[in-house]
Order: C-alpha cells, then sequence, then structure tokens
C-alpha cells in the first residue's frame, strides 16, 4: 500500500448481499476512499479495526447479530467510528433505535448515489471532528501531567471555584505561594485567563 492510499478515509462495508458489498467498494473507491467489505458482524468483530480515518456503511438484517447488535457492541469497546446504516429492511423501531445510539444517518436500499456521498461526507466531517478533539484533549493531558503535585492541587481548586485565600487556607500556604503557583500552573498549561482555563479542563474532562 502506498503513501497515498494510507491517506485516504477507509470506510468499512457491512452487508450479507454480496453484489451489493462488492458494487459498493467499487464505487468508494473509484469515488477516492479506500474500502473493505465485510459478510457478517462477526467476520468484522474479527478483523482488528485500523485506527485510520473513516466510518461504517452497516446492514440491520445480518447473519447473527445484526447491524444493530454490531452497534452497541462497538459502543461497549469504545469504538467511534461514525455509522451510516444502509438498508432494505427500514422500520420505525429500528431507525431510532439507530439514531438514538449515534449513527449519522439510516438509507434505505437502493440508494441514491449523491444521497450515499453525502451521508459518508456528513460521516467523515463528524469522525475528522472526534479525531482533532481527541488530539486536542490528548495535548491538554499532557500539559496537565507536566504540573508539580501543588500545582496539581492548585488546578483542581480553582477548576472548583475557590478562590486564591480559599485555596490558601485549604493548602495551609500562604496566599503568595498560591499566587506563584497559579501562575506558574496557567503558563505549563498554555492559559491566560480563568475562561481558557475553564475551555481547557473541559476538554480534557475535568470536572
Amino acid at each position: 500500500m502506498n503513501s497515498e492510499s494510507k491517506t485516504k478515509p477507509l470506510i468499512h462495508i457491512v452487508d450479507d448481499d454480496e453484489s451489493m458489498r462488492q458494487a459498493l467498494v467499487e464505487l468508494l473507491q473509484t469515488t477516492g476512499f479506500d474500502a473493505i467489505g465485510y459478510a457478517s458482524t462477526g467476520e468484522f468483530l474479527l478483523n482488528s479495526l485500523p485506527d485510520q480515518h473513516g466510518c461504517i456503511l452497516l446492514d440491520v438484517q445480518l447473519p447473527g447479530p445484526s447491524g444493530l447488535d454490531l452497534q452497541a457492541a462497538l459502543l461497549r469497546k469504545g469504538v467511534a467510528l461514525p455509522i451510516i446504516f444502509l438498508t432494505g429492511h427500514a422500520d420505525v423501531p429500528s431507525t431510532v433505535r439507530a439514531m438514538k445510539a449515534g449513527a449519522v444517518d439510516f438509507l434505505e436500499k437502493p440508494v441514491n448515489r449523491g444521497t450515499l456521498l453525502e451521508a459518508l461526507r456528513r460521516a467523515l466531517e463528524a469522525d475528522t471532528a472526534r479525531r482533532s478533539a481527541l488530539t486536542a484533549a490528548n495535548r491538554h493531558q499532557a500539559r496537565l501531567d507536566s504540573l508539580t503535585a501543588r500545582e496539581r492541587a492548585v488546578f483542581d481548586r480553582v477548576i472548583a471555584g475557590m478562590l486564591n485565600k480559599q485555596i490558601a487556607a485549604e493548602l495551609d500556604v500562604s496566599l503568595r505561594t498560591v499566587k506563584a503557583h497559579r501562575a506558574q500552573m496557567m503558563q505549563k498549561l498554555g492559559v491566560s485567563t480563568p475562561a481558557e482555563l475553564g475551555r481547557l479542563a473541559g476538554e480534557i474532562g475535568e470536572r
């Protein structure tokens, strides 16, 4: 595989209809994507999921566990690839369940090429946004990990809404010491205002 193909979005197609699966693989490959087909939920799960930008095109009715079962399993595993359901057996309960669980779209076969490509565009945009947010959170976490124990103690209390004098009393240090730790903490985290500090804490999951 050349370096260019590694940068292409990877679309996983899970559909037990071989002709449909192959047609989708060929369509997506000619449209500029990498595409891999799977005949069942089990086949998909047996293959290691590469950490590659992309999404999943998923049928609802499959041999063995259904597409909805696979969606639930991926959520439990923490696999966050966006899912587009593509099915010939749409019904309201299945659609509602899929969308509530985070599916990008629920399309009926036969699907219009433009409709499918538009759904893929939205799914890939969602995956790009998720990956960007994760990268930012990891970067912020690395900065947080660089804090000393005392700087981290000050950080935790600032995020909790405590004033400098309250922090000084709780940590049994002087107000000047708290201010010094706070300034150093904010410098390490790359923020200059309480609002920026709050946004950073939110991005790394601090509560």
